[in-house]
């Protein structure tokens, strides 16, 4: 207890796992909060110190629930073998798991990143480092407090660190935008000169700027501090740290958590899962590197155009070439998660397994290096010539490992037959102990002539040699005397007495010896970190782009045409991308849309609920996205100024917790907008104004659509059931109606999905009343009431004119011919 309370006292806040044999305990408080979390018996020590525990091999299981409700594990396992050991057994704290450092891939989403975050506050910025602990990947930057809001949708969050003194410096609105507590951390940790030398440190400079950074940064005292903690928590060298990134914001389309969570970029909003996400349909890679760069792309597109169209090169020349396509999709699809599995070689964590899997990936590499060779795009080219073979590598597991070696080192083997000449004749001795003795005897007998000799065993003197008394005078001078019997002596030769000393420890020194040599193996692995790593970006990189092509290939996508003309977008016959793939073919309708100065560049959309209108707009803002992603759309054509920034409004949420209700939380999105749209952005609105009375909610809409169209003059979709707005088109040059178009038939309406000119005249709620199993009695005296309200004009509906002053006009309008040439003749809207 003494020992436990010693490894508690140096690790507060983490629930300690005590190895104790063949079981992990707790004690204590630590005790009853496990017992609690995981369901276990608590029992008590000496009836006064509670306790809690389970067997050594449920580890990972264990671990897996108490790192989703939050908690840290300091695991202190026993460092010398219980056999040897005099008097207590050594045990050491050997490593702290937190939910932003899991290694093992069984408690990990392979598909998508599990980041840690450190964050400062230096007067009015904040200091920000994150890294993916697996691979590696550690980057910084400094944000105001609104951009990085923004970023944090897209980190992925597990963890986030903050000095103890920061923690309440830290401003509310960030705080509730984290996805996780934050863990306090010691201040000096945090400490300006502390950090930067734990980060000059650890990389072996005396200066960042060859990253791309300023001395000075404040994210350089956060990524110190962060990696102090991961020194801390992995009890490693961290290699596979082996660079700085810095993070730059305008090379991104900047995307914030409203709009992240409202596109369904990762996860739905009515469950939080990924089917159903944009991520889901456009999924098609076949590696897990490729799979987390894919998720990383979509929550954070790209806004250079150069870049972009690099990336489009390369899945273009990958979707002509179908057969080498297919090809390396299916040599990738061996290849196992490098980037994960150099980690744990690099934090001495692999097993033979580990290692068994990077030798099959190191294997295919010149199958793959050669399907990609006389490729034409630029990156596809880069990646060839970069793709190293790693002979070495691969010479030293195929030597060192059996073909499938066990997962656990000290079962023995792993190593194969001919890597180690000590080994072999261990093994030697271990499988032909019995007949080497059976020999030894006879020879024996050959020698002196006596043929009652007997080779023997026991566990008190070892191997023995008896000759009975009556062949005493046979007995060679090299015979040594062991023991003496009744009738008979035992005796022991110098060539006995040597193989006793193999073959009594050859199994112990065996094992003992193999799982040198593995760990020797694997420290030279871990010496190629840099190379592994980079070999796995390479690898996420043309698994990113053959799963774009097979995605383009298999749904019909088309190339974007991009250009630098933030006055322009053109998409012809475009679809949902998410509604392509998972409604029965055929069933969605392909829409056009032209948003230029002469066709209009705000769209005012009406029509009825369940028309179409969310969906039209949402799919133009996820094609955009997918365009500057790098990744070919689903349309017919597309031709699209680039966007830096998209923003949406959709849908109505409230806010409890904040005390915020839905029409706040409405309010406060729509002036996010106004607040932070430029010119070159898109704006997606899907209802406003509708949290409130008719007129205040009328006069807001009205005035926020004159603000988007005068003052900030981008491009704008706007889905409002306001039919009174359908009159802004009269003083707002930009401004057009559209609506999405119905057929009624008998007292029925028919949605027809497909979006054409001018205004919708009413908005079939009743109707929608009734295909959502509405009581019969409830439309019918609906119906009255609208149609009594309708003839009074006590309720404004389109058929009601609102005169209202126009606004001064601060800007002259556009130049119409600024957009040059388009997709479509603006005739055809």
């Amino acid at each position: 207890m003494q020992q436990y309370r010693e490894a508690k006292e140096r690790h507060p806040g983490m629930i300690l796992l005590f190895r104790m044999g063949d079981f992990f305990e707790t004690f204590e408080e630590d005790a009853e909060l496990v017992a609690k979390v995981l369901g276990l018996t608590l029992t008590s020590r000496d009836k006064q110190i509670p306790m809690a525990g389970f067997p050594h091999h449920a580890l990972e299981n264990h671990l897996r629930s108490l790192l989703k409700r939050g908690h840290r594990v300091a695991i202190c396992d026993q460092v010398e073998d219980a056999s040897q050991a005099k008097g207590l057994v050594k045990r050491e704290v050997t490593r702290i798991v937190t939910p932003g450092t899991i290694t093992e891939d069984s408690l990990l989403d392979a598909s998508q990143p599990n980041r840690i975050a450190a964050i400062i506050p230096v007067g009015n910025q904040l200091g920000v480092a994150w890294v993916e602990a697996t691979t590696g990947e550690l980057f910084a930057a400094d944000f105001s407090t609104s951009a990085l809001i923004d970023e944090i949708s897209r980190l992925n969050l597990a963890e986030c660190l903050v000095g103890e003194a920061d923690s309440s410096r830290l401003p509310s609105e960030l705080l509730a935008a984290l996805p996780v507590g934050i863990t306090k951390r010691p201040d000096w940790t945090f400490d300006n000169h502390t950090a930067r030398e734990i980060l000059f440190k650890h990389f072996g400079v005396l200066t960042v700027s060859g990253f791309g950074f300023e001395d000075q940064q404040p994210c350089l005292v956060a990524a110190g501090g962060l990696i102090h903690y991961l020194q801390e928590t992995m009890k490693a060298e961290l290699t596979h740290i082996r660079r700085l990134n810095p993070y730059y914001h305008d090379k991104h389309l900047r995307l914030d958590a409203v709009t992240r969570r409202s596109l369904e970029l990762t996860k739905t909003i009515r469950d939080g899962q990924k089917d159903g996400s944009l991520l889901s349909v456009v999924d098609r890679t076949v590696t897990p590197m490729g799979a987390r760069m894919l998720h990383d792309a979509l929550v954070a597109p790209l806004a250079e155009r150069q870049e972009i169209e690099r990336r489009l090169d390369a899945v273009a020349e990958l979707l002509t070439e179908t057969n080498t396509r297919r090809e390396i999709r299916d040599i990738l699809s061996e290849v196992p998660d490098i980037q994960r599995l150099t980690t744990k070689v690099s934090t001495g964590r692999a097993t033979p397994k580990d290692l068994a899997a990077i030798r099959r990936a190191v294997r295919l590499l010149p199958k793959l290096k050669a399907k990609i060779a006389g490729r034409k795009a630029a990156p596809l080219v880069d990646l060839g010539n970069k793709l190293e073979l790693c002979p070495d590598l691969r010479e030293l597991l195929d030597r060192a490992l059996v073909d499938d070696p066990p997962y656990n080192p000290r079962d023995g083997g792993v190593i194969r037959e001919g890597f180690s000449p000590t080994l072999d004749e261990y093994r030697v001795i271990n499988r032909e102990g019995k007949q080497w003795l059976a020999n030894y005897q006879a020879e024996e007998i050959a020698r002196t002539g006596i043929p009652t000799l007997k080779v023997g065993f026991n566990q008190v003197h070892g191997y023995f040699i008896e000759i009975t008394n009556t062949h005493a005078a046979k007995v060679p001078d090299d015979f040594i005397r062991r023991q003496t019997l009744k009738n008979a002596e035992r005796y022991i030769t110098p060539k006995l007495k040597e193989y006793e000393e193999k073959a009594v420890t050859a199994q112990e020194k065996s094992l003992q010896l193999e799982l040198d040599l593995f760990q020797q193996v694997r420290e030279q692995i871990a010496q190629n970190t840099v190379r592994l790593l980079e070999l796995a970006d390479l690898l996420a990189l043309l698994d990113f782009f053959a799963g774009l092509a097979e995605l383009a290939a298999n749904k019909r996508y088309v190339r974007p045409l991009l250009v630098d003309e933030p006055e322009l977008l053109e998409i012809r016959e475009g679809r949902h991308p998410v509604l392509d793939q998972t409604l029965p073919p055929g069933t969605l309708v392909p829409n056009d849309v032209v948003l230029t100065p002469d066709t209009g560049l705000f769209w005012l959309i009406t029509g009825p609920n369940m028309s179409g209108k969310s969906v039209f707009i949402k799919q133009v803002a996820l094609i955009v996205l997918l365009a500057q992603m790098g990744s070919f759309v689903p349309a017919a054509a597309a031709k699209i100024g680039l966007v830096d920034r998209i923003f949406t409004r959709v849908g109505a949420s409230d806010e409890l917790a904040k005390g915020h209700s839905t029409f706040m939380v409405e309010m406060t999105e729509a002036a996010n907008i106004l607040n932070n749209a430029t010119a070159s952005s898109l704006v997606i609105l899907d209802e406003i104004g509708r949290g409130t009375s008719t007129y205040d909610g009328v006069s807001l809409a009205w005035a926020i659509s004159e603000h988007l169209h005068d003052e900030i003059r981008c491009r704008c979709m706007f889905a409002t059931h306001y039919h009174e707005l359908s009159q802004l088109a009269e003083s707002l040059h930009y401004l057009r109606n559209y609506h999405v178009q119905v057929q009624e038939l008998d007292n029925d309406v028919v949605f027809l999905h497909k979006i054409a000119s001018g205004s919708a005249e009413r908005s079939y709620g009743v109707h929608v009343a009734k295909l959502a199993g509405m009581p019969p009695t409830v439309l019918e005296r609906s119906q009255v009431i609208l149609e009594q309200l309708e003839s009074r004009h006590q309720l404004p509906q389109s058929n009601v004119r609102f005169v209202v002053s126009p606004p001064e006009r601060k800007r002259k309008p556009r130049n119409s011919s600024a957009a040059g040439p388009g997709l479509f003749d603006s005739s055809t809207e």
